[in-house]
């Protein structure tokens, strides 16, 4: 809300001449959103974006009302423009294109424009969003007409965005054929056929240009139904995932291109793991795990939240702080667009208005529509695939059912006499999760709790307090049956300190708790000695501060000692992420 309208809108005010200057406005954005940038006017794309859901998730009317004005003044610069160009570049962007000129990414900004429009349509009932996205596809089928299926090929190289996803949503809506021609026409032909035969093409290759493409196929398969866009989807994970490997952050990339199959050690650098990647990889697992149901899936979202949205978004200083903070760091950033795991690595943090890389738009996005990874509804069964403090409503046959998950901290206040500051005496090695559940009356609802991966052993799940047994079923899930009015769910899932090697150095290892990240706060890669296994080289540090529990660790035993952090908890602090280990004599 820090972003002011006439700011955000003035790409588009400029490109339909109701803005005329002959100076630098004062507050300018900067970098990516400048007047000179070809890129200009992504940020209130994604600002729409944004917008519309939060107000969906959180009914916010004052955001709602911005974002309306917003529409309506696009809208206006739409008219001035002739009636169906709504951009915030020339129109001529295009046409260099088509002719065979590089531009940077105008159709990666026109379809912000558009999918921030059509979200207002559909998640804040802007109705005036939807003319003015209709229009503006008329334009695009007229544009697409002539050009052939070489040229087409070589334009998709050029950075796209998601206009396959974009016209497949819209198709969604309006059940016109022409916005499934688009759809078609907006297919990555050369990555889809090399996806067909069993070759890797994503080797060496961008990685975030090409996840909104497969985005497409995998929309494309839910509004048609059509079985090759879903395996074109599956095969690009098994390639990207699977195949390629995951850092001990649970994404990937160097140099902003996918990795060589399991060939992570010389790839450690200053810009792994790209923001805008981590989003769009966890919006395709939210695909395949409305597909699928598999908790691999689900597993996926929770490691890359932590270690990728957590870790490269805002940042603050804690608060709690006794002695000030450093004058050469600033206590409040913003995004980072790469997360470095490298030895010595600091984030690089974005600033509030000069930068506005496309990962600060991802980030608007990432934190706003957290949400859709929480629950998920199957007929009559609740589906809990991540464990954060939330809540969901549901309708089963007219009957309103909420369920309240909660965290529990495992500590009582500090200046009252409480039983559980008695009893808890370690930092809990367990994740404790309180479930409640409302109903207007009696009803029959399966609720399916997701085991995680990283789990020590087995959970314990209890139900109003008295401990019940369950079987996980083959998709990873416990599931719970019963008629439910007020109840509550206990569970309790035990988590340990794990070692991630290398998959080519399998003698150098990163650190997770639980789904969590560690890092050395050390400006060197310093080998780590161990007795048994290298787990046993990191213990509890610095756990208690008045009545909260601090995720710290630090090694034991070794010539020097290092404290390590959660990834996402470092904010300018230099680190190491991967440290050789050995057996000690």
């Amino acid at each position: 809300m820090s972003l002011k309208p006439e700011h955000l809108l003035l790409p588009y005010y400029h490109e339909a001449a109701i803005a005329r200057y002959t100076f630098l406005p004062e507050n300018l954005h900067g970098g990516w959103d400048s007047p000179l940038s070809m890129i200009r006017g992504t940020v209130c794309s994604h600002w729409l974006l944004t917008a519309a859901a939060l107000y969906f998730e959180t009914g916010d009317m004052e955001v709602k009302a911005r974002a309306d004005f917003i529409v309506f003044e696009i809208g206006r610069c739409q008219k001035a423009n002739g009636g169906e160009w709504c951009f915030s570049i020339p129109e001529k962007y295009l046409q260099l294109l088509k002719q065979g000129t590089r531009t940077w990414a105008p159709q990666y900004v026109c379809h912000k424009t558009m999918a921030g429009l059509l979200e207002m349509y559909r998640l804040a009932g802007n109705g005036q969003a939807l003319e003015i996205v209709l229009a503006a596809a008329k334009w695009f089928l007229r544009y697409t007409d002539d050009i052939s299926d070489e040229r087409m090929r070589e334009m998709m190289w050029e950075e796209t965005g998601a206009m396959m996803e974009f016209f497949a949503d819209l198709y969604s809506v309006t059940n016109d054929p022409d916005h499934l021609t688009l759809m078609r026409r907006y297919e990555r032909k050369d990555l889809f056929d090399l996806l067909e035969t069993g070759k890797n093409p994503l080797v060496n290759m961008h990685a975030n240009s090409t996840v909104p493409e497969i985005l497409g196929a995998a929309r494309a398969y839910e509004v048609t139904g059509e079985e090759r866009y879903r395996k074109l989807t599956e095969r690009y994970w098994e390639l990207a995932v699977d195949r390629c490997g995951m850092f001990v952050t649970g994404s990937q990339t160097a140099g902003e291109g996918w990795t060589p199959e399991h060939r992570h050690a010389d790839r450690l650098c200053e810009t792994n793991q790209e923001h805008c990647l981590v989003y769009h990889m966890m919006r395709l697992s939210d695909h395949l795990f409305q597909w699928r149901g598999e908790r691999t899936y689900a597993d996926y979202w929770e490691r890359n939240l932590y270690n990728g949205i957590f870790a490269q978004g805002f940042w603050t200083e804690d608060g709690h702080s006794q002695t000030g903070v450093d004058e050469l760091h600033r206590d409040f950033t913003y995004v980072a667009y790469h997360l470095p795991l490298h030895p010595g690595a600091k984030k690089v943090w974005g600033s509030r208005k000069d930068h506005f890389w496309c990962c600060h738009n991802t980030l608007l996005q990432a934190n706003a529509e957290s949400y859709r990874g929480l629950y998920y509804r199957d007929g009559n069964k609740l589906i809990v695939a991540q464990y954060q403090d939330s809540e969901v409503c549901l309708d089963m046959n007219g009957t309103q059912v909420s369920v309240t998950q909660q965290t529990d901290p495992c500590t009582g206040e500090i200046i009252r006499i409480e039983k559980t500051n008695r009893e808890i005496l370690n930092r809990p090695d367990y994740v404790k999760q309180k479930f409640t559940i409302h109903a207007e009356k009696p009803v029959r609802l399966d609720i399916a709790l997701r085991m995680p991966w990283w789990l020590r052993d087995k959970a314990v799940i209890t139900v109003n307090g008295k401990e019940v047994s369950y079987e996980v079923d083959e998709t990873g899930f416990a599931v719970l049956h019963g008629e439910w009015s007020d109840d509550t769910i206990g569970l309790v899932l035990p988590k340990e300190i794990r070692a991630w090697p290398l998959p080519d150095q399998t003698d150098t290892v990163a650190f997770l708790d639980g789904p969590v990240a560690l890092a050395g706060l050390c400006e060197d890669e310093r080998t780590l000695y161990y007795s048994e296994k290298p787990e046993e080289i990191l213990t509890p540090y610095r756990v208690r501060r008045w009545a909260e529990w601090l995720p710290d660790w630090k090694t034991t035993g070794q010539q020097q000692n290092i404290i390590f952090k959660p990834l996402y908890s470092i904010g300018h602090e230099t680190y190491t992420t991967y440290f050789p280990v050995k057996k000690g004599e």
